[in-house]
């Protein structure tokens, strides 16, 4: 009778302690639900970048093939004008009106 108290003891010590490591334990299931949200965070960033990359291989393909893009977008970036044009430049609405001063400091 005293054995088998013993070996019952020793069962339940043994199965709290594989359930410690189950739930806390490096490799447990906190550490588990964490590197799975690492993941799907790492996920939504390689689909992004992979969006962005194919956005920009499209554009480049299209800078070497479409003349007529390569004249828009040379014109609007660099403000490249054709013969016998004028180029006016607006100044930005958001920019500070006249009189108005941004770097003010206080004592």
């Amino acid at each position: 009778m005293h054995g088998r108290i013993l070996i019952v003891a020793l069962l339940v010590f043994i199965n709290l302690f594989l359930l410690f490591r189950l739930i806390w334990s490096d490799q447990g299931v906190f550490a588990y639900l964490e590197l799975k949200s690492r993941y799907e965070l790492l996920q939504t960033r390689i689909d992004a970048v992979d969006g962005k990359s194919l956005d920009l291989s499209q554009e480049i393909r299209r800078l070497k093939s479409d003349t007529t893009y390569q004249e828009k977008i040379i014109r609007e970036r660099m403000n490249f004008v054709k013969k016998d044009e004028i180029l006016y430049i607006f100044p930005d609405e958001t920019a500070n009106q006249p009189g108005e001063r941004t770097d003010v400091q206080e004592n």
